[in-house]
């Protein structure tokens, strides 16, 4: 069957991202040692988790500021700690034009992301305008209060694309996202490469 409604997730699928860069660059703001904010600020995937948190909406910018100074002992100035955490990204040039022919085509396109409130925007602003121009929805865990592979995001993606779960099709990197998915109906893929999610999609008649 032919997807009515294409999600894709963002990091490493359409956008490539190095923490390793946002450590480096966040400690300089702060005036700390690189290892004090990756033992601080680096996520390790649990509720209990600051990152998670953030990025689950549980926690706004202004608390994620004040608990990061906290954290590292440090009072850097705000507007330079949030450009050192966001400016990390780089978009993958074939996942970018795979995503305009398809919206020139005019099949209906969607991300579906775990993000956070400082990164989003930054990704927004028009640094990368095919994020506004190709996609018609944003489904943000942020904004969801819940991140892949919790089935209520998935349940958002469907809802607010006005399609059952089995209509989707979705691909992340990420091996658990995607059985999150699958396992709630959606035909999901995980992304290798953009030559590869091509082909997936049209062996499910997808045509651009």
């Amino acid at each position: 069957m032919t997807p009515k409604f294409l999600y894709f997730d963002l990091g490493n699928v359409l956008i490539r991202f190095c923490n390793d860069r946002m450590v480096r660059q966040m400690a300089a703001a702060a005036g700390v040692e690189e290892g004090v904010v990756r033992e601080a600020a680096m996520a390790t995937g649990t509720p209990a988790d600051v990152q998670w948190r953030f990025e689950c909406g549980q926690l706004t910018p202004d608390e994620y500021f004040a608990w990061f100074c906290d954290a590292t002992r440090s009072a850097p100035d705000r507007a330079e700690l949030e450009l050192a955490c966001s400016d990390i990204f780089e978009p993958i040039p074939e996942s970018m034009e795979l995503v305009a022919a398809l919206a020139a085509a005019g099949h209906r396109l969607g991300i579906l992301s775990n993000t956070n409130a400082v990164h989003w925007p930054f990704l927004t602003d028009g640094r990368y305008p095919q994020l506004n121009d190709a996609f018609e929805l944003h489904v943000t865990s942020f904004d969801a209060r819940a991140m892949k592979p919790d089935p209520s995001i998935y349940r958002l993606a469907a809802e607010q694309a006005g399609c059952e779960l089995g209509e989707l099709f979705f691909t992340d990197d990420r091996a658990e996202n995607v059985a999150g998915a699958a396992a709630c109906g959606i035909d999901a893929v995980r992304f290798e490469s953009t030559e590869q999610l091509a082909g997936e999609l049209q062996r499910r008649g997808v045509a651009w």
